[in-house]
C-alpha cells in the first residue's frame, strides 16, 4: 500500500489563509491573520516573515482550549489579561526559518497560535504571528508533527 505524503501547511498572505496539503491533496483549509504591519524579518518589525520553515515545537498539548501562555508557559487568564492585544493562546505551533532570510525566525518567537480576537482573523492584525481560530488550531495540531514544513507566501 503506497504511503501518503507526509502533510506540509501553505500559508497565503493575501488570502489570509492556511492550507493543509497531503501531497496535491487538500486536507484543510482555515482563515488566518498575519501581521498589521506587513511582511518582514527585521528582528523588532512586529512584521511575518515569508519563505520556508519547519514545525520546530509544539506546546501545549493536553492543555484546554483557550489557555493563554506567556513566554510558552500557561498563565491564569484574567479579564485584564483577556483584553490585551496580541494574546497568545490555546496551542503554539514554533516556526523555525530554513532560509538565510528568515534564519531569525525561531529567535524572533514567530508561531503559529491562537488569539482572543477571533473577530480579526481574515484581515492582518497580528505582532508577527499567523493567528488561527482556537478550534482550527487545536485541530491543526493533532494532524501535524514537529518538522513538518510551512511555506509563507506573500
Amino acid at each position: 500500500m503506497k504511503k501518503s505524503p507526509e502533510p506540509k501547511i501553505r500559508i497565503s498572505v493575501r488570502r489570509q489563509e492556511l492550507v493543509l496539503k497531503s501531497g496535491r491533496k487538500k486536507l484543510a483549509e482555515y482563515p488566518i491573520s498575519t501581521s498589521r504591519f506587513g511582511l518582514g524579518s527585521k528582528e523588532g518589525s512586529f512584521k511575518t516573515p515569508t519563505g520556508k520553515f519547519r514545525i520546530a515545537d509544539k506546546i501545549g498539548d493536553g492543555m484546554p482550549a483557550g489557555t493563554v501562555f506567556k513566554s510558552r508557559r500557561p498563565v491564569k487568564a484574567t479579564k485584564k489579561l483577556l483584553r490585551e492585544e496580541d494574546l497568545v493562546m490555546t496551542r503554539i505551533l514554533w516556526l523555525e526559518g530554513l532560509e538565510r532570510r528568515n534564519a531569525n525566525t525561531h529567535d524572533r518567537y514567530i508561531y503559529i497560535h491562537g488569539t482572543n480576537h477571533e473577530e480579526k482573523i481574515g484581515t492582518p492584525a497580528s505582532h508577527g504571528c499567523i493567528r488561527m481560530k482556537n478550534a482550527d488550531l487545536l485541530e491543526l495540531f493533532e494532524r501535524v508533527a514537529v518538522g513538518t514544513p510551512v511555506e509563507i507566501a506573500p
